[in-house]
């Protein structure tokens, strides 16, 4: 009886004495540029095109490089300037290389251009490998990486593309114009020189 009286006091005050999760959300936001072979009636690839696109994700429940990550995408894209895709699903970041990882991602999207076919929906499952480490310090993390992706449409045109190519951060690449800007600016109050 005494365990037990024992048990119950230690067991909440231990519960009690548990530190809180720290994990944030962490967000990104890139440009996604390559080649995409697409095809209609489930050809696997007619012809190559141009693929260019925007992407960005949430990942919660990590606080470390080593820590698993899940949460939703939004992306929108063309292939060859003819039509535009928008579509969203859920990723979730593996984390087989500290700095690297790997991000698995599957969603919905919907499709409309000028072929005919008008609104088209589909499915599509993407594969990211490349740099996107945990940010200690805010809430947005910097990435870049490889893309492969694959997308099945569901409409009459039967049409089905294979993606590779980069994934670009947006904050990463704004970096030559912000140099750029504050360089025709000139020297900033704190960088003046001490008399």
């Amino acid at each position: 009886m005494a365990r037990l009286l024992a048990a119950l006091l230690v067991v909440p005050a231990l519960l009690a004495a548990a530190a809180p999760a720290r994990a944030e959300p962490q967000g990104t936001a890139g440009l996604t540029v390559g080649a995409a072979g697409v095809g209609v009636d489930r050809a696997l690839w007619d012809a190559t095109v141009f693929h260019l696109g925007l992407r960005g994700d949430v990942l919660f429940g990590r606080d470390a490089n080593a820590d698993f990550g899940v949460g939703p995408y939004a992306e929108l894209l063309t292939h060859a300037f003819d039509e535009l895709q928008l579509g969203g699903g859920a990723s979730v970041l593996l984390p087989v290389l500290d700095s690297f990882p790997i991000v698995l991602s599957g969603g919905l999207y919907g499709k409309l251009g000028d072929d005919g076919f008008g609104f088209e929906p589909g499915v599509t499952g993407a594969l990211f490998w490349g740099s996107r480490s945990y940010n200690f310090h805010a809430r947005y993390v910097m990435s870049a990486g490889l893309l492969a992706e694959m997308r099945v449409g569901l409409g009459d045109s039967k049409e089905t593309s294979v993606v590779v190519g980069a994934q670009l951060d947006l904050a990463l690449m704004s970096i030559p114009v912000v140099f750029l800007i504050n360089a025709v600016r000139g020297d900033s109050p704190e960088a003046a020189p001490v008399r």
